[in-house]
């Protein structure tokens, strides 16, 4: 049994753990945004003359994507959702049913964080008093799972939806200014590699890994895909 202790009832450990899903989502929708457009856009760029065309096709693509990204993220919290309950209504029916053996092992937790024979028994008996609380204790330290947001489905949706949407303006928006889809793929290319490389450095800095090979990753990533989509159209046109 896992006897890891979390404190989670910190009002300031909890703001963390909210904080940790919103800039996951937004991670997951700003990569994707910033990658997948400019991947579009530059093969496009190699096999249209218009920018117009360009412009189009990326604004569908984003959109499209906005949306099955965010609907990818309800769905995944959701998933969190039906699981922690489903997880829930058995513990119930075991502390109904199966009483002693829950018994049991809330004493092998106590036992585990160094409690006294005396102890695990007055502590078992105290919590067991609370079916609730007993079953949220078990949920927590025996399953180790966290009761889920009940808003958590849609503020994912709607972090990575519009996380996805800002990130794909990035690789777009120079086809707004310039004629040529060549010229307008040159200015996206310095855009959206520069901002490639400051989102890997801080989505590094986040994450405690080093901030330097992070952020070249992540630019190296958008550079290949838009580089490979631009090459396959120009040897289709071909």
């Amino acid at each position: 049994m896992d006897t890891h202790l979390h404190h989670d009832r910190n009002p300031h450990q909890e703001q963390h753990l909210k904080s940790s899903d919103a800039l996951r989502d937004i991670v997951i929708g700003m990569s994707d945004g910033l990658t997948v457009p400019f991947a579009l856009a530059a093969g496009l760029s190699g096999a249209v003359d218009s920018t117009s065309i360009i412009v189009i096709a990326g604004i569908a693509e984003v959109a499209a994507g906005s949306i099955a990204m965010g609907l990818g993220g309800y769905l995944s919290g959701k998933t969190e959702q039906d699981h922690y309950y489903s997880e829930e209504k058995r513990e119930y029916y075991e502390v109904d049913n199966l009483r002693e053996r829950e018994l049991e092992e809330t004493k092998e937790f106590f036992a585990g964080i160094g409690l006294s024979p005396a102890l695990q028994e007055k502590a078992t008996e105290e919590i067991s008093q609370d079916k609730k609380q007993w079953v949220d204790f078990m949920m927590k330290y025996e399953l180790g799972l966290e009761k889920p947001d009940p808003k958590r489905a849609t503020k994912s949706a709607l972090n990575i939806g519009i996380s996805y949407i800002v990130g794909g303006i990035v690789p777009l928006s120079p086809y707004f200014f310039v004629d040529s889809p060549i010229e307008g793929l040159k200015i996206s290319v310095i855009v959206t590699l520069l901002c490639l490389f400051v989102f890997g450095f801080f989505k590094s800095k986040i994450t405690g890994v080093n901030v330097w090979s992070g952020a070249f990753k992540v630019m190296l990533i958008g550079a290949v895909a838009a580089g490979a989509a631009f090459g396959i159209a120009k040897l289709f046109e071909m």
